[in-house]
């Protein structure tokens, strides 16, 4: 009789033991099946979502089957779950209950880019991250300066320090994000090429260089054209001519400027018409990149003082005024 019980007990047990572990491999079949999508989709993880909640949304998307499997694996195994990012995700077919987990917790999140090119001017860099999608817009409501204060450079006028290049950015970036890293890398890029200048400039700052390499990225486009653009302003300052440069002229006429301009606006005093005011304008006038920033430190020697466009983005330079007169004629009025 013992012994009959005792099989009895045993046979209990053994049943027990294989309907847990019946079970336990059940639950673990279900956490490391495949999700059940036929096209990649993006899955973004809100701020402030608790995994319950995250695992529950998924399954009411059927992208998971069984909510109840992940929700259990937090509470038995909770090292196997990361700790969620705020996000967008894409999610493959194929891939595991455990490797979307995985996913949803890692960095590598749906990226998006936006380029600030070379030569806009900060309004112009602000209507973009303004317009920019998935990027939270901080700043639309404040002015330039309060945009400075927000990144601690109150003092500064904002024109000219963010350096313009593609950025890349992700859901739960904002504006304030990309403009704290266009201004360090402008900052750190004009110092780097500050202190490789050549020693004979007539510009005494970095600052002065920034305004410099402005004016050289706003007259050419053309790579070979800027040190020669930069040599051009250097000798004018040396033999206290103006520099004379339309794009000076432009900018301060701001809002006003509507594609042209005429002999009245040459002749409008505003602190940046350089037709008007000798040396350079206060402030930069535009975003300038490296290589105008280098130019402007490293101008190029030679003896031309006047240059003039050709209208297919390269410029005629002149030693003489009667030479500069001729090339006008020649690619201005005659056309």
């Amino acid at each position: 009789m013992v012994k009959r019980l005792l099989a009895a007990i045993g046979v209990v047990v053994v049943v027990g033991f294989a309907a847990v572990a019946g079970g336990y491999a059940y639950w673990q079949h279900r956490v490391s099946a495949p999700i059940t999508l036929n096209e990649p989709i993006l899955y973004q993880v809100p701020a402030g979502a608790g995994f319950n909640q995250v695992v529950r949304e998924l399954e009411s998307q059927g992208v998971i089957e069984d909510a109840w499997a992940f929700q259990l694996l937090a509470r038995v195994e909770p090292e196997r779950v990361p700790r969620l990012r705020v996000g967008e995700y894409q999610l493959t077919p194929g891939m595991s209950g455990l490797e979307l987990i995985a996913l949803l917790g890692s960095n590598n999140v749906v990226t998006y880019s936006l380029t600030i090119p070379e030569g806009w001017t900060f309004r112009q860099m602000r209507e973009l991250l303004n317009s920019a999608p998935k990027l939270e817009n901080q700043t639309a409501a404040l002015s330039d300066s309060d945009v400075m204060t927000l990144l601690e450079r109150e003092d500064a006028f904002p024109e000219g320090w963010f350096f313009p290049d593609t950025y890349r950015y992700h859901l739960g970036m904002s504006d304030v994000d990309i403009l704290r890293q266009a201004l360090s890398r402008m900052e750190r890029i004009l110092d780097e090429v500050w202190s490789a200048r050549d020693d004979d400039l007539t510009i005494e700052t970095p600052y002065e260089a920034l305004i410099m390499a402005s004016l050289i990225e706003r007259e050419t486009g053309a790579p070979e054209e800027r040190r020669e653009i930069a040599g051009v302003f250097k000798r004018r300052m040396e033999q206290g001519m103006r520099l004379q440069t339309d794009p000076t002229v432009i900018y301060g006429m701001g809002e006003r400027y509507e594609g042209r301009i005429t002999y009245a606006d040459l002749r409008e005093a505003t602190p940046y018409n350089t037709y008007v005011i000798d040396g350079m304008p206060p402030t930069p006038i535009a975003l300038p990149g490296r290589a105008s920033l280098e130019a402007a430190v490293k101008p190029l020697p030679g003896e031309t003082l006047y240059f003039v466009s050709r209208g297919d983005g390269t410029h005629h330079f002149s030693r003489t005024l009667r030479e500069h007169n001729n090339a006008v004629n020649r690619y201005i009025r005659n056309r």
